[in-house]
């Protein structure tokens, strides 16, 4: 096979046991690879009902047939799973180079299954594993961990590793690789570290045979010249991914406060461009990445002292805006305080937000919290939570079960304010200032989540995805259920990104031809545009088919009643809630083909998409 190395390792935790096996090419041609390979796994071996702790429950790591390869940004892996934070399908992707270590190791992909009886951490090595004891790593974090596993092995090895977050089975606890880049949302952390796995460390030397190399490579070249000549780079590699900061907050969408108003009005002391002037000392990319979005920054002394990478986007959306911190330096700290204890971000700083307003409503008192007073703006009590949620101390041990199982615990109306889709923490866009990104919201088969669509970018800054056709909104305050389909075409392609292996910032600068052609010098099928689009649709079609079989139902796809019943009062947007998200439901399930009753794929689409051994199950 070309553009595979043509195994899975599978990884028995309950015996001990490591096996290898070969994957199947007409799975390959189905699914291409990464998380539609994985998800195919998944629904196929993860029986219903299986609960997401439990060893029937599966942790699948996969690379795409792209990554490692000259393609442009083609270093990413996903990690597959039952989410113990939504209870439905789960996929988490991370960028560097871990991706690419496992694929030279001899390997696609890992499925990892049972618990061991102690820690353990596996070790690939060109072509051959094992798993070793981690008594010794259990209780470090992922800084710390890292340096120890490159001592016992060799510098040159790639570690992706929990941190104490996932060893204390915090719900949203990440999967950290390269000491810096997460595959962070929906708990695959917890997974990983309810497995007692507390790491997995590769290296190797084995290539990628490429179908067609001079052609591939010849592709590969002239993308990088078109990436390298967009603005997308020129923007991304100044300001990284806080340059929409500042547009995101002009239109009133930037969540501050817990999303009580969409304007920070201290937007210029937590900017990407005040990050830029301050403490950013340098800029780092990933595997085979034209652009360097990535920040390394140094607080220098003081108590919120730290170097190390970020903060980004969302870090600053969520600890800045989401908590009214109005100083880069403890959003910073947040940052690698997060990646160090294997946290994601979004989570964290959406959860300590939450339960601000919580104690500010009198919901939350000072019992509750062991003393501790939690007040917007005030950034010590939000590095204090950090430190207790990983540990599960005091009020964190609460905190650690994200914003759905407080509100549920607390009741008083906090649900009402409680800022998730299908238990995941929504990211730092509001839905009342560019409605289409609500749709998006509660239709990502992973919950609460911006980047299954990323209709975002089109939407708040104006930035089509050459990957779609017809990705432009025409106006994102007016809700538009033909625009439904904007946020369907999206979630398909974005989807193929994380089965290739590659990021998907790289459907802002190349077309679907541009990656299809890519794909077919690589593997050797013939693999068009239309190619693309179905694999696709297909995946996202059979990760929406194993959430259904665990009971997700149209119910499930809704927003925040802060979203649909409270509109923003000030800014660009005031006046402005999620007024159609019923009518806008109707015409994306029309245009995916799925019953408008339930949400399930219907019996027609299923067979059309070659899915149809899920038909019985759902």
């Amino acid at each position: 096979m070309f553009g595979y190395m043509g195994k899975i390792l599978r990884v028995d935790l309950t015996n001990g046991k490591v096996s290898e096996e070969a994957i199947r090419e007409d799975d390959c041609k189905l699914f291409l690879g990464g998380s539609g390979l994985a998800t195919r796994y998944l629904f196929d071996e993860v029986p219903k009902g299986a609960d997401p702790l439990g060893p029937e429950n599966e942790l699948i790591f996969m690379t795409g047939p792209l990554t490692g390869t000259e393609s442009p940004s083609a270093g990413r892996y996903c990690v597959v799973t039952k989410s113990p934070l939504t209870g439905f399908w789960a996929e988490a992707n991370s960028g560097g180079s871990w991706g690419v270590y496992l694929k030279s190791s001899g390997f696609d992909g890992i499925i990892v299954s049972g618990i061991s009886p102690e820690p353990v951490y596996l070790v690939i090595d060109d072509g051959k594993a094992e798993l070793r004891d981690a008594k010794h790593l259990w209780g470090k974090g992922v800084t710390e961990t890292d340096r120890l596993i490159k001592e016992e092995l060799d510098e040159d090895f790639n570690v992706a590793c929990i941190g104490i977050a996932g060893e204390n089975l915090v719900r949203y606890a990440a999967i950290i690789n390269d000491v810096h880049r997460a595959a962070g949302r929906c708990g695959v952390g917890m997974v990983m570290g309810s497995k007692r796995l507390k790491a997995a460390a590769a290296r190797g030397t084995q290539e990628i045979k490429i179908a067609d190399q001079d052609a591939f490579t010849e592709i590969s070249r002239r993308n990088y010249d078109l990436v390298n000549e967009s603005m997308l780079k020129i923007t991304l590699e100044t300001y990284g991914t806080a340059m929409t900061t500042d547009l995101v907050n002009v239109r009133g969408g930037f969540p501050t406060r817990n999303w009580q108003t969409g304007v920070f009005p201290d937007i210029d002391k937590i900017s990407g461009i005040t990050l830029e002037g301050t403490l950013l000392v340098d800029r780092k990319h990933c595997y085979a990445c034209p652009i360097s979005c990535g920040r390394v920054s140094v607080v220098r002394g003081g108590k919120y002292a730290c170097k190390g990478e970020g903060p980004e986007f969302e870090t600053i959306g969520t600890f800045g805006a989401m908590c009214a911190l109005e100083d880069l330096e403890p959003v910073t700290l947040a940052h690698n305080l997060c990646d160090d204890y294997g946290l994601d971000v979004i989570s964290t700083g959406s959860t300590i937000a939450f339960a601000t307003e919580c104690y500010e409503k009198g919901i939350l008192t000072k019992a509750d919290t062991g003393g501790l007073e939690l007040r917007f703006g005030d950034p010590d009590p939000v590095i204090e939570l950090i430190h207790m949620i990983a540990k599960r101390e005091g009020i964190g041990d609460l905190l650690a079960e994200g914003t759905k199982r407080i509100a549920a615990k607390l009741d008083r109306g906090a649900e009402s304010f409680a800022m998730h889709v299908k238990g995941l923490e929504l990211p730092a866009y509001d839905p009342r200032a560019s409605k289409i990104c609500g749709l998006a919201f509660a239709t990502a088969n992973r919950g609460g989540d911006h980047i299954t669509a990323y209709v975002e970018g089109p939407a708040f800054i104006d930035i089509p995805f050459m990957c779609v056709e017809d990705s432009r909104i025409e106006d994102s305050m007016v809700e538009n259920p033909a625009e439904a389909k904007v946020v369907k075409d999206l979630e398909d392609a974005l989807t193929v990104f994380d089965c290739m292996g590659t990021c998907k910032f790289m459907g802002m600068a190349l077309s679907t031809e541009d990656w299809a052609a890519m794909i077919a010098d690589c593997v050797g099928w013939e693999f068009g545009a239309d190619d693309f689009r179905k694999v696709g649709e297909r995946v996202y079609n059979l990760a929406r088919a194993f959430s259904v079989r665990d009971g997700l139902t149209r119910a499930d796809d809704t927003l925040p009643k802060r979203l649909l019943e409270e509109p923003l009062p000030e800014g660009a947007a005031a006046g402005h809630r999620v007024e159609k998200l019923d009518e806008t439901l109707d015409a994306y399930y029309q245009f995916r083909g799925w019953d408008k009753k339930t949400g399930k794929p219907t019996l027609e689409k299923l067979r059309e998409l070659n899915l149809d051994y899920a038909i019985d199950q759902i």
